[in-house]
């Protein structure tokens, strides 16, 4: 294992720790080694740490281990680069614990960035990120609590506004998910660069002045509460994007409820349409 390697060097070396006449035991250098995370800075700091606090025996020797290693590793500063790759590792990783619906997963990351003096507001605004991106309607409270999350920290400061993003991280990770938000949103944005940007239909277009009444400015348009199901079947879209389905609500949570409400919708608007009704366009 290099980092074994690594810290072994250092022990025996007169530029490194070898003028200290240090002496630890194979389980207590396992030890440093695991919980250096693989960052062989951490192992030597922590090394160095224990081996410069443990005072001398008789023989000039400093034996290392035990409880001055537990000590000097609670007073190590945890792993962290706020700038660096493992500032976005850690984020990567809470996003994707509350996307799987993990919550211990997504405390613990939280934990290692708030504990590490990641700035508090950054994984607010993550959480409220994935409130939208991975839930969407299947929860829509995720995105209030995740906001609330936010305005907590705020009030409270730190670090009193610890646990509000705790909770705000372990309802995402339990609520229902969906992505449908993502792909309607992307699937808007691919028409637009499609050179899909028609102009506004004319019905629904408001006629502020008598000239635009003239030009027809809306003119067929339906108001939806005249309507029993608030449900009138005018088309909304460019005419060449008449029918096209941005938005499919998923089986989770509310968005089942959703998909159901538009089902009935649209074959109400079918049957209307077959039986001759009037309707718009």
């Amino acid at each position: 294992d290099a980092i074994r390697r690594i810290v072994e060097r250092a022990l025996r070396e007169e530029r490194g720790l070898a003028p200290w006449h240090p002496e630890i035991a194979a389980g207590d250098l396992e030890g440093i080694v695991s919980r250096s995370g693989g960052d062989a800075r951490r192992a030597l700091n922590l090394l160095e740490r224990v081996v410069l606090a443990t005072p001398p025996g008789a023989d000039g020797r400093r034996r290392v281990g035990g409880e001055d290693l537990e000590a000097a590793w609670k007073d190590l500063p945890l792993l962290y680069d706020k700038g660096g790759e493992e500032h976005f590792n850690l984020i990567s990783a809470l996003h994707k614990s509350v996307r799987n619906g993990d919550p211990d997963a997504s405390l613990y990351w939280l934990a290692r960035m708030l504990e590490a003096g990641e700035d508090p507001l950054y994984i607010a605004r993550r959480l409220v990120r994935a409130a939208s991106e991975d839930i969407g309607n299947a929860d829509p409270r995720a995105l209030e609590v995740a906001l609330a999350a936010r305005d907590a920290v705020h009030f409270l400061g730190m670090p009193e506004g610890k646990l509000a993003l705790a909770q705000a991280a372990t309802y995402l990770a339990a609520a229902p998910k969906s992505n449908a938000l993502l792909e309607a949103y992307a699937g808007a944005v691919e028409d637009l660069g499609a050179g899909k940007t028609d102009p506004v239909p004319l019905h629904l277009r408001n006629a502020v002045t008598p000239l635009m009444g003239t030009l027809g400015y809306g003119e067929g348009y339906e108001y939806a509460h005249d309507d029993p199901e608030a449900a009138t079947g005018m088309e909304c879209l460019p005419e060449r994007l008449w029918g096209r389905r941005y938005y499919r609500p998923g089986g989770a949570g509310l968005e089942k409820e959703i998909a159901e409400r538009l089902r009935l919708w649209r074959e109400a608007i079918a049957a209307r349409r077959t039986a001759g009704m009037k309707n718009p366009t």
